[in-house]
């Protein structure tokens, strides 16, 4: 096994950005609609469940390390699903993770827009659907750049972003519950309506993304023994932020909490440059966002017959001409006005976040590494293992099901 050069201090602070992004902005309003005791019990379960299937995959992985050393390590979640289930297993993993980076994608998209909306509306008749557009040239121009690491700056600007724009936040609700412009009784510890209780555990899962990330984040560190330990004190600390912020923010402005938090934000200058802060960063990031997408694109146009044997194209099977290279940056640019064009279609951050949650994510971080643990080493486990397995495998099937149901008639 490939020995990783990353200390515990650089692992854990790629845990963090791996898993933290937008969707906590969304968290406030997931209290809303739980209220705040099952939003606070929703978000430490999603964290626990999330941090455990982690382990599942890992364990996974050293089980067919141990069976056959002279195999080729297996490096993604797609190569698991391979080794558990053949083809099929593949391109169901891949093509979940796949579909969920698209769904990122466009949660990023209409983030920008209605925050951009929020911050101009007064001076524009534009609505949120025509700021998406506007940032389309500067995506599909940056969707160009095939070097990861020349976008990477604007990576660490989102996540600083991200963190002063929960400061914010955080401040103003405290300046609104230290100044008693609410009652606590108003806020409800259970909502009343059943429905809200899976819509906003799509927000929680959603809010633990990365999934994907496990077996990179576990090969990158030298010491490999300790990823258990730092992985658990990593959830931990999010785990402890993400209730902390949640609960603030519906406690500071109840029923009228929006679904991205920010747009509760009074109208002075610091909000306004919080709120630009983050558009402008996602905007950079977007690109980073949506190129695994672009590489399993590429990846099968490259393998295609005629992409191979056309020799206005490819003059050899790893590399093109020109005019091939222009039709990959065409296929890029078509992807960024696909995913902007569905974005315009988007009712709601809330509810969209809601739905990836529940679909994707619920099956690609609970039900897949349930059913790959329980296929690998189903044998070797006693009652209660299989039994945590088969739970955790039909809870997110159903999660699943009923998640997206509520998400898509609405609560």
């Amino acid at each position: 096994r490939v020995t990783g050069t990353a200390s515990a201090a650089q692992t854990l602070g790629n845990i963090i950005v791996s898993i933290v992004g937008t969707g906590v902005l969304g968290l406030p309003f997931a209290f809303r609609v739980a209220g705040w005791l099952a939003g606070c019990l929703g978000v430490m379960i999603a964290g626990l469940s999330t941090y455990y299937c982690m382990l599942l995959l890992i364990q996974c992985r050293d089980k067919l390390v141990s069976e056959d050393t002279s195999s080729t390590e297996t490096k993604t979640y797609g190569d698991l699903g391979y080794k558990c289930m053949g083809k099929a297993g593949r391109f169901l993993t891949e093509f979940l993770i796949f579909t969920s980076q698209c769904g990122g994608s466009v949660a990023y998209l209409v983030f920008i827009g209605q925050n951009l909306f929020s911050i101009f509306k007064s001076y524009t008749s534009l609505t949120y659907r025509s700021f998406i557009f506007l940032v389309v040239p500067v995506q599909i121009l940056l969707s160009w750049i095939n070097s990861l690491s020349a976008l990477a700056p604007f990576s660490i600007f989102a996540d600083i972003c991200n963190v002063l724009a929960m400061t914010l936040v955080v401040k103003e609700d405290v300046q609104k519950i230290l100044g008693g412009e609410f009652s606590f009784s108003d806020r409800k510890a259970v909502s009343s309506n059943i429905r809200g209780l899976p819509f906003a555990g799509g927000m929680a899962v959603f809010c633990f993304e990365g999934f994907g990330m496990t077996f990179a984040l576990e090969s990158s560190m030298r010491e490999r023994g300790r990823f258990s330990k730092l992985l658990a004190q990593a959830f931990t600390g999010i785990t402890l932020v993400y209730v902390t912020f949640g609960f603030f923010g519906f406690m500071a402005y109840g029923d009228d909490t929006k679904d991205i938090v920010t747009l509760n934000l009074p109208k002075d200058w610091s909000s306004i440059a919080v709120q630009m802060g983050l558009c402008v960063a996602l905007i950079f990031t977007f690109p980073i966002m949506v190129h695994p997408v672009h590489e399993i694109i590429e990846g099968s146009l490259k393998k295609s017959s005629f992409f191979q044997t056309h020799p206005c194209i490819s003059y050899d099977n790893n590399s093109t001409t020109r005019l091939g290279k222009f039709m990959i940056y065409i296929s890029r640019a078509i992807l960024v006005v696909a995913l902007a064009a569905i974005a315009s279609f988007i009712p709601g951050f809330g509810a969209f976040t809601s739905l990836v949650g529940s679909t994707l994510c619920a099956l690609i971080s609970f039900v897949l590494p349930a059913l790959y643990h329980l296929i690998l080493l189903g044998s070797s486990l006693n009652f209660w293992q299989r039994s945590l397995d088969v739970c955790i495998l039909l809870c997110g099937l159903l999660f699943a099901v009923n998640g997206t149901y509520n998400s898509i008639v609405g609560v």
